[in-house]
């Protein structure tokens, strides 16, 4: 791959316009995707914060420090904000806006315009889902599950309504992406020499754009319930509280795909470039983001297996569920083998890739052990899922972020941060998350259930253990920020390439310019040619 790494007179796309109002009108992807870093880490401070609250509760037996109701609003916070405005936007529109286009030789996404109105989409819709702690807060759970969410008198109005404006901001992404990667590449910029992530970015705007609008009118039907008092979900009308849980569900596990795809595509760049070697299996590692998008659609009933469905439509869902494991273990191969006899360097963002592989490794297998009915029972609304969830989400989107925002970190913002504290960073956050979640494997074997305020005194150690984890991962992202903010105000410029990767970002000066490239790129190998 070729491309010019010089800018005219330092233009860089930070300096290319002044003001804020420039940045709120922006039509730039790099600047729209640095508008959604500052709106990701803003609610991840926010649902970190409860996060804390939970854990803090739950250090010992009893009342701590807030009562049953207070705790059930905390938990739907921490989840909502988790789920629907740090870990499904995180990747996607952040280093996805900000990446991609570099990464395919194009000047910008498809449509400027639409990709604006998204970040405004995730705005006004957190906006709108915040207004619910003005009436008495929520406490259904993240899931909103009905008759309950029908019937409280807290703000679920409010939420769900917000959730499905945001909604919006997933498809209009997803729909920018999938016209960008089509229509935009470079010369010579074929799909078998498109780097990975963009493969990892397209499944992902797949499911978006297919999905997300069956969340999006579940959620509003909640809302006409509620208003109209329309008998839909609630039994009481005629209604069927299951069908929602259908509903929901079609969406909410091809989510965690959105989740995750996006995240596999930033490791395969991170790993392939601190190993200093051409990645293993190109093509198979493509065609497995392919596959587990689509398989992604059939999964959704593993989650009702004691919800009454038929043994038949049981059996069907479990096997097909660990069906998924199929595509995920050609990654984990893949990875494995390419970093088999590389030149490894173990910079941060190549230690967190490596605490990807770990942590999203044991969150496969224990989904794999939750896809057998049997044991599904017995694990239902424990810990035990908690901790699954965890250790896919958190341990793998969220080391996944960390990992690709130290890679990019000198590309994004043309200066380098403390690779000492950086490395810190990652041993508290890796540490902390193991502390943290481990344990909560053993409280669900042992009968805990979660999203409960109190427990029996028997787990009290494990529940203590869990908090002091949960307190070092905080210690461990409060660093990061710092080491993020001293990188950008303070950090030694960067070079063009300062990792020596081989994908078309790269070969244009850091921070970019307003149009990427001064010259148009023309792309004549593969992604990956390391010699």
């Amino acid at each position: 791959m070729s491309a010019t790494a010089t800018a005219p007179s330092g233009d860089n796309y930070l300096n290319h316009e002044k003001g804020l109002w420039s940045w709120l009108t922006t039509l730039d992807h790099k600047r729209i995707g640095i508008l959604y870093m500052i709106s990701v880490m803003v609610f991840f401070l926010l649902g970190g914060i409860f996060a804390m609250l939970m854990r803090t509760e739950l250090i010992a037996p009893g009342r701590t420090i807030m009562g049953p109701e207070t705790y059930n609003r905390v938990m739907t916070y921490h989840g909502t904000i988790m789920v629907f405005m740090v870990i499904i936007p995180g990747i996607p529109a952040f280093l996805g806006n900000f990446i991609m286009p570099l990464q395919i030789g194009a000047k910008d996404v498809a449509f400027p315009k639409l990709n604006l109105i998204s970040w405004y989409c995730l705005m006004v819709g957190a906006l709108v889902a915040f207004t619910s702690l003005f009436y008495n807060g929520v406490d259904t759970g993240w899931t909103f599950y009905t008759p309950y969410s029908i019937r409280t008198h807290t703000g679920v109005t409010f939420m769900v309504l917000g959730a499905f404006i945001m909604g919006f901001s997933s498809i209009l992404t997803g729909l920018n992406f999938i016209v960008t990667i089509h229509k935009l590449r470079a010369p010579g910029m074929t799909f078998w020499r498109m780097p990975l992530f963009c493969w990892g970015l397209y499944s992902t705007a797949i499911i978006q754009v297919l999905a997300t609008p069956v969340l999006a009118i579940t959620l509003l039907l909640i809302a006409c319930e509620r208003i109209l008092g329309v008998g839909i979900f609630d039994p009481t009308l005629g209604g069927d509280p299951v069908l929602f849980e259908h509903f929901f569900w079609f969406y909410s596990h091809p989510a965690v795909y959105i989740m995750i795809l996006p995240a596999m595509g930033v490791i395969s760049e991170v790993i392939t470039a601190f190993s200093h070697k051409t990645i293993f299996g190109y093509k198979a590692i493509a065609f497995s983001s392919i596959g587990i998008a689509a398989v992604s659609f059939f999964v959704w009933g593993h989650h009702l297996f004691v919800a009454g469905q038929s043994e038949v439509a049981g059996i069907i869902f479990s096997f097909i569920t660990m069906l998924v494991g199929v595509p995920t273990a050609i990654k984990v191969f893949n990875w494995t083998a390419t970093l088999y006899k590389g030149s490894i360097e173990f910079k941060p963002p190549m230690l967190f890739a490596l605490g990807f592989l770990f942590l999203f490794t044991i969150g496969g297998v224990t989904g794999i052990m939750l896809a057998t009915i049997a044991l599904d029972v017995h694990l239902h609304d424990t810990y035990f899922v908690v901790a699954h969830f965890h250790y896919v989400m958190v341990g793998g989107t969220l080391m996944a972020i960390m990992a690709g925002f130290y890679y990019w970190f000198p590309k994004i913002f043309g200066r380098m941060y403390n690779i000492f504290w950086a490395r810190i960073t990652f041993v508290l956050i890796f540490v902390g998350f193991n502390v943290t979640f481990f344990p909560q494997f053993i409280l669900g074997a042992m009968g805990m259930p979660r999203r409960y305020y109190d427990y029996l005194p028997a787990f009290t150690s494990l529940n203590r253990i869990s908090s002091i984890g949960a307190y070092t991962i905080g210690l461990g992202f409060l660093i990061a920020l710092i080491v993020i903010l001293q990188g950008i105000f303070g950090g030694e410029k960067a070079s063009a390439n300062p990792w020596g990767a081989k994908t078309l970002e790269w070969s244009t000066v850091s921070p970019p310019p307003h149009d990427n490239f001064v010259t148009e790129p023309i792309v004549t190998a593969g992604p990956y040619e390391y010699r």
